[in-house]
């Protein structure tokens, strides 16, 4: 206005970064949290150590000219990116504002994301997205497209040098779901996130088929149906506090180590409790986490898809301060068998712990891999071989241990001596074997035995087959004279004998040969 005293700078600073803080406004804001919500400055507010977050890019405004959106300029353009400290270790961090046009995406909106992103990878620190967002914003058309595929692009070029999080806190849905996928881990909130590529209006008018978007694409049908993602949780709060533990597993980068946490338990302590957990009947079923819980620093275990195929568990945990990757067979659930879900589910695991110098141990009670012809079908001979590649690629500390039973070409595939296991370990009563010892004496002694016309003097002669078969393979000493098992010890010593492992194996040096990369069977 004419006359009107010019706005010194320190004021015009000031009243801008509050028009920032802002985002949507605070009818937008309100909103937000009626939905029960935190806006995206809140989030970044309890992810982060108080005071740490430094944000870049605050100013930065959308540069669409049509349909009337040259009117519509908001400070940020709907999201917040900078970097901050979590337990004192930086960390890159953009919060999607979905008080700002839905959190659609524009041009604008994705250079920021990238340009956090590129700095991630130049100074070695973790991203963490946290994603709410409408998806495209339509109103700029292919340009909101290309700025998806450029972070698509930082996603597939930061993997396996700095770890990658996302944080699903509202919806996620078509393109914008890619880059979430292509990241480490995957949080989500129950009854308040969803990712989807078509949402059930579009598949009602293409297929006809009704569903809700919580059956589609909620918290629990991604964490325990499709694998897609790793945590789902109560809230946000839950939600960021989960995200906050993860990451104190992993190294910053792929040229560190991960960070040491003191602990008080005694790395020497013995659980008697061991020796009779592991039932002698190999088809008896038990519960792996009994023993995970009892050998692992202070019995804190944080499992990963937990809800998805149960059959083998995945998680971190501690030996003696340090970060491990535990990969383990679940004898209560489908008796421990690989099946596709459960071989995906361990190889992606596995390839993350090799990524982030996190040494994994390996816990086997196998009776082989899943038969069916859904499996077949399904391609179990290519997904089976995905953790097959996984574990032999390793070139982290890896410690197997068979607990009970190890048959057929998963006990290969079980992180074993001849894929570069490092120690590989067994209880008393374990048995590697191609078979169980029924299925063994039926193929071996079959002539024999159809030759046996009385049923009676058939099954005792059955019975002293299996007995004598057990006698000779059934048990660890076979496998163990051949230098496949390094030692054979007492269940309420495995606490200790990992603990050793882990020592002996800490400035291991281990690498493939010179490659653009391999080629896994996806």
């Amino acid at each position: 206005m004419p006359g009107q005293k010019p706005e010194d700078a320190l004021t015009r600073l000031s009243r801008m970064e509050g028009e920032a803080l802002l985002g949507g406004g605070k009818a937008r804001i309100e909103k937000q949290h009626k939905a029960g919500k935190l806006t995206a400055r809140e989030r970044i507010e309890a992810l982060l150590d108080e005071d740490s977050f430094s944000e870049m890019d605050k100013f930065v405004t959308h540069r669409c000219t049509d349909f009337g959106m040259e009117k519509q300029a908001i400070l940020g353009d709907g999201v917040v990116t900078g970097t901050g400290t979590i337990e004192g270790r930086t960390v890159c961090v953009f919060a999607q504002d979905f008080t700002v046009f839905g959190g659609s995406l524009s041009g604008a909106y994705a250079s920021k994301i990238c340009k956090i992103m590129d700095l991630a990878t130049k100074i070695g620190a973790p991203v963490i997205g946290l994603n709410d967002s409408g998806g495209a914003r339509i109103q700029e058309g292919v340009e909101s497209l290309a700025g998806y595929a450029e972070i698509f692009q930082r996603n597939v070029l930061a993997s396996g040098v700095v770890p990658q999080f996302s944080a699903i806190l509202g919806p996620c849905a078509g393109g914008a779901v890619y880059s979430p996928a292509i990241t480490d881990f995957i949080f989500m909130v129950d009854q308040s996130s969803y990712m989807f590529i078509t949402g059930p209006d579009v598949i009602k008018t293409v297929t006809h088929e009704e569903v809700t978007k919580e059956d589609l694409g909620g918290a629990h049908t991604h964490a325990g149906r499709s694998g897609v993602a790793h945590f789902a949780c109560d809230d946000e709060l839950g939600c960021i506090e989960k995200l906050r533990e993860l990451l104190a597993y992993c190294p910053s980068n792929n040229t560190e180590d991960p960070p040491r946490v003191a602990s008080e338990d005694p790395i020497h302590r013995t659980d008697e409790a061991l020796d009779s957990l592991v039932p002698s009947e190999s088809n008896q079923p038990y519960d792996m986490h009994q023993i995970i819980t009892k050998v692992v620093d202070d019995g804190t275990f944080l499992e990963v898809q937990e809800e998805f195929a149960k059959n083998i568990i995945c998680g971190f945990a501690r030996f003696d301060g340090r970060s491990v990757g535990i990969v383990a067979n679940q004898p209560a659930h489908l008796a421990g068998c690989l099946d596709i879900d459960a071989s995906v589910k361990a190889a992606r695991f596995v390839r993350f712990c090799d990524c982030f110098n996190i040494p994994l141990v390996t816990l086997v009670d196998v009776p082989g891999f899943l038969p069916g012809i859904s499996q077949e079908y399904g391609g179990i001979i290519k997904h089976g071989a995905k953790l097959l590649y996984a574990y032999a690629e390793a070139t982290v500390p890896k410690i197997t241990l068979i607990t009970r039973k190890a048959y057929g070409g998963a006990y290969d595939v079980m992180a074993s001596k001849h894929i570069r296991a490092d120690i590989n370990l067994a209880y008393p009563n374990a048995e590697i074997a191609v078979m169980g010892s029924e299925g063994a004496v039926n193929i071996i002694f079959r002539n024999q035995l159809l030759a046996i016309k009385d049923e009676d003097e058939r099954a005792a002669k059955r019975a002293a087959f299996v007995e004598e078969y057990k006698g000779n393979f059934a048990n660890p000493y076979k496998a163990a004279s051949l230098g496949y098992i390094d030692e054979i010890i007492k269940p309420s010593h495995t606490r200790q004998a990992i603990v050793r492992s882990l020592r002996l194996l800490e400035n291991k040096r281990q690498s493939n040969l010179p490659r653009k990369h391999g080629n896994i069977p996806l």
